[in-house]
């Protein structure tokens, strides 16, 4: 007994001197992100991804997109992108849209051996007889069609419901579409599935009408069909379809051509503008299968090189999340900031004002800043996973189980932020300390507001919490630097007096290690020590 007395406060004072050192230590050289760390686009500072799509689970938001991060993998970084290599689709989640949790890739190829490509991913859900809920995700077989992969969760596991395209060149009733790809579905109110995609110049089109949207219903098991494919009069149609449904209303997105708008546009009288080239466009009905029910909405959101970024080719996905409604699309922002040639782009998002009433899209310029209010408070005093971030350097994923990624470092100096934490407290708590699982050997540093800001708390495996933080209130954004190759935060949260943290299933008093550093190690160490008897 006396033995382990010594040796439970030998470990307190090793805590204490630890903590003590730890405060007045300068922080080590850290990595450089190529994501400036006060910018909120793009959403990943590792991974390319386009073409945006979302659906809501659960309270989270989950994000696919194209894999162009596929392509930089096989090609390189400054070779073109030119999309062949891409079979798989990209996996992100938030509940916050400020910072995300990559859950890897979605291998489209080895689902569904007969596509040529997996692009512009479509998603939807709904919950069904079996009482889950069943995810759809459409995407584009290169030019040539639309596949689907269905799930019951949205990271996966996925299958291929029908083992062959749902659209191709020569799917019955599906004429004078000369590419039928880039999906866009909806499920409205009543429950209804539509689906819409297009592509090229029909026989009789022109340049101001090229003829090829297409839309369709559903049929009740979402891979099949319940009406005839019909015209969308979309003027200066490419490509990038996309349905929303609005209080009743269909809601119809694409991008625009190259071509010189003011040739010809027959919309102003409807008090919309003339739109900018390769800009997104939105249309709206009540009766989508009635060609001549579609009212023009007007231009929703310019081309990226319209506001600040390079010109690129366009996508955009509108999601209303937690009462707010955002735009999703992508820029080349982040090969910019690597300064390297091949065009791989980044996935960026936007609040955007949407009039629900009159079914009114804001006509939205991105911004590097991005999302700057979350979506509700990110509390302090909650769990959150260590690999939701906004940006990172000299950080891996390790997706081996894609719901509980890890963000890994790749050398001593790599970090991963967390923003916009809300330290706020009610006047009956007190603020005491900080709690995280860590993975790997070494010191991560909690530091505020910037890499080499203020030192909250240092952690490692053996010992990760600390009983005493500096006093923090108002907004701030957090750091984790690694002091070696190989770490990660499974999780993390702050702690205060009078209530109880869950992390990793385990219910942590707070009062027990609310008190000052060296009772907080004895604590600690008494709970190892018994747990090693048991």
């Amino acid at each position: 007994m006396k033995n382990n007395k010594n040796r439970i406060v030998a470990a307190a004072v090793a805590a204490a001197q630890l903590f003590t050192s730890s405060v007045t230590a300068s922080a080590s050289s850290v990595s450089e992100s190529y994501k400036p760390a006060t910018e909120n686009n793009p959403i990943s500072s590792q991974i390319f991804c386009a073409d945006p799509t979302a659906v809501e689970y659960n309270g989270r938001l989950y994000v696919y997109g194209t894999s162009d991060q596929q392509q930089c993998d096989e090609k390189g970084i400054d070779e073109d992108n030119t999309y062949e290599k891409i079979k798989s689709i990209e996996i992100f989640s938030t509940d916050d849209m400020i910072n995300w949790e990559y859950h890897g890739r979605i291998n489209v190829g080895e689902i569904a051996p007969w596509i040529a490509n997996s692009w512009a991913p479509s998603v939807v859900s709904r919950v069904e007889d079996d009482g889950l809920t069943h995810f759809y995700l459409y995407f584009s077989n290169s030019g040539m069609g639309v596949g689907v992969i269905t799930s019951t969760d949205p990271v996966g596991p996925w299958s291929d419901p029908l083992g062959r395209p749902l659209i191709n060149y020569d799917t019955k009733g599906l004429t004078d579409c000369p590419n039928p790809f880039d999906p866009g579905a909806v499920i409205d109110d009543n429950g209804v599935g539509w689906l819409a995609f297009g592509g090229g110049k029909a026989k009789d089109g022109t340049d101001y009408m090229p003829g090829s949207t297409r839309i369709v219903k559903l049929g009740a098991d979402m891979i099949s069909f319940d009406s005839d494919f019909t015209k969308i009069p979309a003027p200066y149609f490419f490509e990038a379809s996309e349905l929303n449904y609005i209080n009743g209303t269909y809601v119809y997105t694409y991008c625009s051509d190259w071509n010189n708008h003011y040739k010809q546009w027959d919309y102003e009288k409807h008090g919309t503008t003339v739109p900018g080239g390769c800009s997104m466009i939105y249309m709206k009905t009540k009766t989508p299968l009635d060609p001549d029910s579609w009212e023009m909405g007007g231009e929703c959101l310019k081309n990226p090189g319209e506001f600040g970024f390079d010109y690129s080719n366009n996508h955009t996905h509108l999601q209303k999340y937690k009462g707010k409604w955002y735009m999703l699309y992508h820029t080349l922002s982040l090969k910019r900031f690597m300064d390297i040639k091949g065009g791989y782009r980044s996935m960026c998002v936007d609040e955007v004002s949407v009039d629900e009433q009159n079914v009114i899209i804001e006509d939205k310029r991105g911004t590097k800043e991005g999302v700057t209010v979350p979506a509700g408070t990110i509390g302090a005093y909650s769990s959150h996973p260590g690999a939701q971030i906004c940006t990172g350097a000299d950080i891996t994923y390790d997706v081996s189980d894609g719901h509980s990624p890890l963000a890994v470092s790749d050398k001593a100096g790599a970090w991963t932020s967390f923003r916009s934490v809300d330290f706020s407290l009610d006047e009956d708590n007190v603020r005491k300390g900080f709690t995280a699982n860590i993975k790997g050997s070494g010191t991560v540093e909690v530091r505020l507001d910037s890499p080499t800001g203020e030192l909250v708390a240092s952690v490692t495996k053996d010992n990760g919490i600390a009983a005493e933080i500096p006093d923090i209130t108002g907004t701030h954004d957090l750091f984790f630097v690694f002091s070696r190759e190989g770490m990660a935060v499974e999780n993390w949260g702050f702690t205060a007096e009078g209530k109880t943290f869950v992390i990793d299933n385990k219910v942590i008093g707070i009062s027990a290690i609310a008190a000052a550093a060296v009772i907080g190690a004895i604590v600690f160490a008494a709970a190892k020590a018994k747990a090693k008897k048991k």
